[in-house]
C-alpha cells in the first residue's frame, strides 16, 4: 500500500484490510462498520459526549423519522434539503415521513412545547444519531455516504449574544476534541453567504486537509437566529414578562466522517496509526514460546496485562498459534500504538521490548517502568498531532493574482487571498473561481479576522472586504 503515490487505493485498502468497514451489504452509500471501527468510533463518541456534558448540555433521544410538515415550516430549510430527503412510503391516513437529514425541524416542534419562561434558558440538548441524506453524487465510505453517524446540538438563548458565544463555544469544542485529542487539524471557515446551512444567519465550517490535498468539511455550527423559532413559535416571556422569540444554534460533528481524516492523516503505508486516547487497543502484548515455557510465558503474560489495565489502559494479549511475525503485521495494520513483546529471556531478565508504531522503534522496558506506558501514550499522541499540524501548516500558500491561484491549485495547495465579498455581492466571483480555477471559495475564519490591508480582489479587481481561503474540496 503506497499512502503518497495512490491514496485513493491506498484509503479503500484500508478500510478493507484493517476490518474497518464493509461495502458487501449490497445498498448504494450504506456501509456495514466492522467491530475495529465501530470500537475507535465509540471512543470517539465518549470524549466528544464528555466533553458536551461538561459544557451543559443534556443527552435525549429524537424519532428517526420527522413528518413533512415540520420540513415546510422552515421554507428555506425545505427547498436546501428537500432534494437529499428519504422519504417513506406514505402510510394511509398518516402524514408523509422522511428519514431525518438533520434534526432541527424536530427538535423544535418539542421546543415550542417545552420553552415558556426565561427561566427555561438557556437549553442546550444533543443526540447521538445516524442520519440519512440521498447522496446523489459518487459515494465514498465515511467520506460521502447516505447514512452517517454523528451528533447534533441545538442550543436555545434569550439573546443573539448568548448564541453568538455558543458559536464560538462550539469552535472550541472543536479544537478540544478534534484537534487536541483525535490530532487532527482544521480552519474554522465561516462560509460564504450562498454555501451556509439552509435556514441559518451564517454557518461555521471546520475543514480539514486531507492527503490527497482535498478538504473535507468537518464538524459545522450553524447560527440560526430566530428563523427557526419564528417558524415553530419558539418563545419566551423576559423578566418583565415580554414575550419574545428565542436564539438558536445548531452543531454538528460527525465522529464517522471524522474517522475518516483520522485514518487518512494519521495512517501509513504499513496501515493504521490509531490515537493513543481512542485506539480500542493501546497496548497488544505478543507472548512468544514454545510447547515447553507456553504456560509460564502466557501467565507472565496476564500478570503484565492486569498491572497495565490496573492504570487504566486498554489492552490485549495475542495468545493464537500465529508466528510472531503474523501477529506483529497484523497488529501494525490495525494501527495499535504499542506492542509488548514477551518471551522466556524477557521473563528471566525482568524486560521486555517495546515497539510503538507511529516511529517504529524497538526498545527495552523495564518490567518495574510499564507505568511510564501512560506517558508514552501522551507523547504518541503529541507526535501525531504535531506532523499533522506540519502537513496543514506547508500547504497554506498567499496568492496575489489569479496565475498565482492556478499554481497554488495546480501544487495541491490552500490559497488565501484577497476577496470582494463572502455575502451575495462576492457570487459572481465564486463561480469564476469554480468554473475556471476548478476549485471553491471555502470563506474566511471565523476565529481570527483577517484584514485584506487595502487589496483588491484577486478576480474581479475591486476593493477587497475579505481574506478568504480556496480548495478543492470532496
Amino acid at each position: 500500500m503506497n499512502k503518497e503515490k495512490n491514496f485513493s487505493k491506498w484509503y479503500s485498502d484500508i478500510l478493507e484490510k484493517a476490518e474497518i468497514i464493509d461495502l458487501r451489504y449490497g445498498v448504494k452509500g450504506f456501509i456495514v462498520i466492522r467491530p475495529w471501527g465501530a470500537m475507535i468510533l465509540e471512543n470517539m463518541y465518549q470524549l466528544y459526549e464528555k466533553a458536551l456534558q461538561k459544557k451543559n448540555h443534556k443527552s435525549c433521544f429524537f424519532p428517526v423519522v420527522i413528518p413533512e410538515k415540520n420540513f415546510k415550516k422552515e421554507s428555506s430549510h425545505i427547498k436546501g434539503f428537500t432534494p437529499e430527503v428519504f422519504w417513506l412510503q406514505k402510510v394511509q391516513g398518516e402524514d408523509k415521513l422522511a428519514l431525518r437529514p438533520t434534526s432541527e425541524t424536530a427538535f423544535y416542534q418539542m421546543y415550542s412545547l417545552w420553552i415558556r419562561s426565561w427561566r427555561d434558558l438557556p437549553l442546550k440538548l444533543y443526540q447521538r444519531a445516524n442520519v440519512f441524506r440521498y447522496e446523489t453524487k459518487a459515494t465514498r465510505p465515511l467520506i460521502r455516504s447516505r447514512e452517517f453517524y454523528w451528533i447534533e446540538t441545538h442550543d436555545v438563548f434569550a439573546t443573539r449574544e448568548e448564541a453568538e458565544k455558543q458559536v464560538q463555544e462550539d469552535i472550541e469544542t472543536t479544537e478540544e476534541i478534534m484537534h487536541e485529542k483525535f490530532g487532527i487539524p482544521f480552519l474554522p471557515m465561516k462560509r460564504p453567504s450562498w454555501d451556509k446551512f439552509a435556514g441559518s444567519v451564517y454557518t461555521i465550517g471546520s475543514d480539514v486537509l486531507m492527503p490527497d490535498s482535498k478538504l473535507i468539511q468537518q464538524p459545522s455550527t450553524h447560527l440560526l437566529g430566530q428563523n427557526f423559532s419564528k417558524a415553530f413559535n419558539i418563545k419566551f416571556k423576559d423578566e418583565k414578562g415580554k414575550e419574545e422569540y428565542v436564539w438558536q444554534t445548531c452543531y454538528g460533528p460527525a465522529p464517522s466522517r471524522i474517522l475518516a481524516s483520522v485514518i487518512s492523516t494519521h495512517g501509513d503505508d504499513k496501515g493504521l496509526v490509531i490515537p493513543f486516547c481512542i485506539a480500542p487497543i493501546q497496548i497488544i502484548i505478543i507472548p512468544i514460546f514454545n510447547t515447553k515455557n507456553k504456560k509460564n510465558v502466557l501467565d507472565e503474560s496476564k500478570k503484565i496485562k492486569r498491572e497495565l489495565e490496573n492504570l487504566g489502559l486498554r489492552v490485549e494479549i495475542d495468545d493464537s498459534e500465529k508466528r510472531p511475525g503474523e501477529k506483529y503485521f497484523e497488529w501494525e495494520l490495525k494501527g495499535v500504538p504499542f506492542r509488548l513483546e514477551i518471551g522466556e529471556k524477557e521473563i528471566k531478565e525482568k524486560k521486555l521490548t517495546l515497539f510503538t508504531r507511529d516511529t517504529e522503534k524497538k526498545e527495552t522496558l523495564n518490567m518495574r517502568d510499564l507505568p511510564k506506558i501512560k506517558k508514552f501514550g501522551d507523547e504518541f499522541d503529541s507526535r501525531l498531532k504535531k506532523k499533522a499540524d506540519d502537513f496543514m501548516k506547508d500547504k497554506i500558500v498567499n496568492c496575489k493574482t489569479k496565475q498565482d491561484l492556478k499554481k497554488a491549485m495546480e501544487n495541491k495547495k490552500i490559497a488565501r487571498v484577497n476577496f470582494c465579498s463572502i455575502e451575495k455581492e462576492g457570487e459572481k466571483c465564486a463561480e469564476h473561481v469554480e468554473k475556471e480555477i476548478h476549485a471553491e471559495i471555502r470563506g474566511t475564519l471565523a476565529n481570527k479576522r483577517e484584514h485584506p490591508k487595502g487589496g483588491k480582489c484577486i478576480i474581479c479587481n475591486k476593493k477587497a472586504k475579505e481574506v478568504v481561503y480556496i480548495g478543492k474540496s470532496y
